[in-house]
């Protein structure tokens, strides 16, 4: 008999929507006073300067904007989960189209205040059901805010690490949804049940081929915290340097799962 299929995670809507909606409000209050030479910085992000990235992080919100004003497509065609993956064929022109919102609107605060309004509006006339037609394919509003959450939970990261003392604070929901969907993209890329990957609080997941474990302590388990997680699954950080410098923890001969990441770009 083949395994019982995994029921797909389930995330609160109201809680997603709370969570992007503060997570954008974090970012906007974190750059609402940086200068001019702090918005010229280069980050990791290739050739961005941080004004390109909060453009971009605008312009990740307003891609529910971009997809209500689109024809409702007639059936969900992907499932949430297999968002992550398909990001990378897209961040060519996803980088020109940031760089061109960073060109046109030189007041970043004003440009994020006009985009969390309108998505708060938006969010009040649309019911979550109504199916967007995404880069990845044919989703539920709520579940595309989910990625919206990962979005901004990665890229808040990326502000901080690009301006010393930053330190915009992550909300707590979007954190979790971040971590248990880029977790969950783990095990669809490596199912299997020899292996546990654990993000606590937020995630643990059983993937990559093996004897299956069924009780006591796992023998093959790998352990890292949120923001590590999201550095890995996104290629911030290699798996060489996490283990390295403690960031991760594996032990097993099968917790090498250096070799399945990232999991998005």
């Amino acid at each position: 008999m083949p395994p019982a299929k995994k029921r797909a995670r389930s995330y609160d809507p109201a809680r997603t929507r709370a969570a992007v909606l503060a997570q954008l409000a974090n970012v906007r209050e974190g750059v609402r006073g940086l200068t001019p030479d702090q918005l010229a910085l280069p980050t990791r992000l290739g050739d961005w300067t941080v004004r390109h990235l909060v453009a971009h992080i605008g312009m990740a919100v307003t891609a529910v904007h971009r997809a209500l004003d689109l024809p409702a497509p007639p059936k969900q065609d992907v499932q949430l989960v297999e968002w992550p993956f398909a990001t990378a064929a897209h961040s060519a022109a996803i980088a020109d189209f940031s760089r061109g919102l960073a060109a046109r609107h030189p007041d970043l605060d004003g440009y994020l205040a006009d985009v969390g309004q309108s998505l708060r509006a938006l969010l009040d006339a649309h019911p979550g059901s109504r199916l967007l037609a995404t880069n990845a394919g044919a989703l539920p509003l709520d579940d595309y805010l989910v990625t919206r959450a990962v979005e901004l939970a990665v890229h808040t990261d990326d502000l901080n690490a690009a301006v010393p003392g930053l330190d915009v604070p992550h909300d707590r929901q979007a954190l979790a949804a971040a971590a248990r969907l880029l977790a969950d993209a783990l095990a669809v890329k490596a199912p299997g049940a020899s292996t546990e990957v654990r993000v606590p609080p937020y995630a643990v997941v059983q993937c990559v081929e093996g004897p299956r474990h069924t009780r006591g302590t796992p023998p093959n388990v790998v352990e890292t915290d949120p923001l590590t997680w999201l550095r890995l699954a996104t290629g911030r950080v290699s798996w060489t340097v996490a283990v390295e410098e403690a960031r991760v923890s594996a032990s097993g001969e099968r917790a090498d799962i250096g070799n399945l990441l990232p999991l998005m770009s």
